[in-house]
């Protein structure tokens, strides 16, 4: 019993490791890529098309691209969902009376002294675009992908 015990553990520890490329099959198309091919000095920035067992199809500008599997060392996404907008408000409030310097006007036309009074400010800043992060790498050593 113990003979089959640790090679039913170790196929069923195989069977739930993480395929890379599953991770990329979950990209959706848009999604702004970072590539980096074999023997190429610098990655391409393109956006995610489609995918299949054996090429990754990108969109440069207007044009769809196919690259081969075996020809792709690394691929980076950049996520999406996070705002960069942010805004922040600030509320004072300035109370003439606590202060034993401040002047306080003579009453206005209503017959009313200056009371407390509140001044808001709203800012907007927009942030950068959040960082690449990594979805492949090409498994080092590893044989190639099968074909069906």
């Amino acid at each position: 019993m113990r003979k089959l015990l640790f090679p039913l553990c170790f196929a069923l520890a195989l069977l739930g490791a993480d395929d890379p490329w599953a991770k990329v099959k979950e990209l959706k198309t848009g999604t702004e890529l970072r590539v980096f091919k074999k023997g190429a000095a610098q990655p391409i920035m393109v956006k995610m098309g489609d995918l299949t067992d054996d090429n990754l199809v990108v969109i440069n500008k207007s044009e769809e691209t196919a690259i081969a599997r075996d020809q792709i060392d690394r691929i980076d996404y950049r996520p999406t969902g996070k705002s960069r907008l942010t805004t922040e408000t600030k509320v004072a409030t300035k109370d003439p009376t606590g202060d034993p310097k401040a002047v306080i006007p003579a009453p206005n036309y209503r017959g009313a002294g200056e009371g407390p009074s509140n001044s808001t400010s709203t800012g907007l800043s927009i942030g950068s675009k959040p960082d690449f992060e990594t979805v492949y790498r090409r498994p080092n050593g590893a044989p190639p992908p099968p074909k069906n």
